[in-house]
């Protein structure tokens, strides 16, 4: 064989294995294209928030409620851009009545029901868009208190909790992905990036959430104010002055194989009995558990563990602080939560319920 004939094939094949890797870059390119659509990319205008942006196939870790095993096995692969399914973890879930489910007949297309209708799956396959859900009760007068728990890994343009009148529409963004909940004035939603979204706005409000979080909230028709908490935590007052206001429950979320699940619904009415678990919970704000600490006969102690035991709970203790600072100041809510001074203690809110109203009692 001639040496240009030698140096002609040579060629050929250095040639060759330039062309086979151009192809597999692009291969792999046009893949992850397709995944980052598959899996719900990040909105274009999200870098212009304050938190960190968070990768938007990265699942958020180290917000769990508990520790357990079942939690530290989601193994993520970043080339394939997937996970490997973890075992149902059931901490902080207990037997118990639940005042609502979520509603197998106000829901997004890409959503499926489980657990009686107190898990919501969303986008089973991949995702194309924003799927949302909301409660089978609409929120009238009095107390309501929930706790979401993420089932999943928490990732993509949105996860979110939050509250919505009958206005909002569910299925407007099918085809886009982006933050549903608090997009209007109808609605307001805790995305799991910490960002508290109303009226299209968005405001630091906590640290993120992922898989294993529970997201408390508690609606308080009576002094018309909107609290979440994170792992029993209070978190902060997120809305003012919504008095006579319908709300419903509800979530959504973009990411691909998502879920959530709904492991406490209770309502109470504004009364007397509540006031007064109120008031005992400011007195004795760090048990984990007021009835444990009170010496009540047993009937009683189980009245008020199954009417209101949630109350007797929550932790209204120091709030967390934002990524970039203090929880942002917000009106303080009257109850319930510690008194913010001596002199609050020595006045109380104890007088009528319109002095409770009036009265500024501060959660710290």
């Amino acid at each position: 064989m001639s040496r240009r004939s030698r140096n002609s094939r040579a060629w050929r094949y250095v040639w060759g294995g330039i062309r086979r890797d151009a192809d597999a870059r692009a291969l792999e390119e046009w893949s992850y294209d397709r995944l980052d659509y598959s899996d719900s990319d990040s909105e274009a205008d999200f870098s212009a928030v304050m938190v960190p942006p968070v990768p938007s196939a990265v699942p958020v870790t180290g917000e769990s409620f508990c520790g357990c095993d079942s939690q530290a096995e989601t193994n993520y692969n970043p080339r394939l851009r997937g996970f490997h399914q973890v075992k149902d973890c059931h901490c902080g879930e207990e037997d118990q009545e639940f005042d609502w489910f979520w509603d197998a007949s106000s829901r997004s297309t890409a959503t499926l029901l489980s657990c009686d209708n107190r898990k919501v799956n969303f986008h089973s396959e991949y995702s194309c868009g924003t799927a949302a859900i909301r409660g089978s009760k609409e929120l009238a007068e009095g107390q309501h208190f929930w706790e979401i728990k993420m089932t999943s890994p928490v990732y993509g343009t949105d996860m979110m909790v939050g509250i919505g009148t009958s206005d909002v529409n569910l299925d407007k963004f099918r085809h886009t992905f982006c933050s549903l909940l608090g997009k209007d004035t109808d609605s307001w939603g805790l995305s799991y990036t910490g960002l508290l979204h109303h009226k299209g706005d968005k405001t630091n409000f906590s640290s993120r959430f992922g898989q294993g979080s529970i997201i408390g909230v508690h609606l308080d028709t009576w002094h018309g104010t909107l609290t979440f908490f994170k792992n029993r935590k209070c978190i902060g007052v997120a809305a003012t002055e919504l008095h006579n206001k319908r709300f419903y429950p509800m979530a959504c979320s973009t990411a691909a194989k998502s879920s959530m699940k709904v492991i406490r619904s209770c309502s109470a009415p504004t009364s007397l009995l509540y006031l007064c678990c109120a008031r005992l919970r400011q007195l004795l704000p760090d048990c984990i558990d007021t009835l444990d600490v009170l010496p009540l006969p047993p009937g009683l102690r189980q009245l008020l563990h199954n009417k209101l035991g949630w109350v007797l709970s929550l932790n209204n203790g120091s709030t967390e602080e934002t990524p970039d600072g203090p929880e942002p100041a917000l009106p303080d809510p009257p109850l319930p939560g510690p008194l913010s001074s001596e002199s609050d203690s020595e006045e109380g809110c104890t007088s009528d319920l319109e002095a409770c109203q009036r009265k500024r009692c501060r959660w710290t």
